[in-house]
């Protein structure tokens, strides 16, 4: 066994898929969060509802649950999980010209759930872009983290705030 903390490779040092087949299913949750500041005219669009293309929240909303659910097809070593639940959320911080999104993926399973919730919000994220981009192409993604993880033998991390 290598003595890296690095569990994506095995003693050798080449890439590998963790087994998780001895490890006990629990309940497992992770919370993400991110960041998409713009102009203020471009958020103004947003809040009002009145892009061209529509819903942007809405479409970025389930794009990042749907995102949440092909993770394993997008990362080269995730596990797929059978996920349990998926909510992704805004909030319009107008001061900032800024749209926080937050996502949260629980699972019952023998391996965490932390990359589907990272991967939701970068994807709700980028369909904001994707969405507005006509109209503003200096929107910046920015702080895209781990909040919380809870379950599994690792027990629970808090992000320090």
């Amino acid at each position: 066994m290598s003595d890296s903390p690095l569990t994506h490779f095995d003693a050798q040092g080449q890439a590998h898929m963790v087994d998780v087949g001895a490890k006990s299913a629990t309940h497992r949750i992770a919370v993400a969060t991110g960041r998409i500041r713009m102009q203020d005219a471009t958020f103004a669009l947003i809040a009002s509802g009145s892009a061209k293309k529509g819903d942007v929240l809405g479409v970025a909303r389930i794009a990042g649950i749907m995102a949440s659910k092909k993770t394993s097809e997008l990362i080269p070593l995730c596990h797929p999980i059978a996920l349990t639940r998926v909510a992704v959320e805004f909030e319009l911080l107008e001061s900032e010209s800024a749209v926080q999104c937050s996502a949260r993926a629980e699972t019952v399973g023998p391996t965490g759930v932390e990359m589907e919730a990272l991967t939701a919000v970068q994807v709700a994220l980028l369909t904001i872009y994707d969405m507005c981009k006509a109209v503003d192409r200096g929107m910046v993604i920015e702080g895209v983290q781990l909040l919380e993880k809870h379950g599994g033998k690792s027990g629970s991390f808090v992000q320090p705030r």
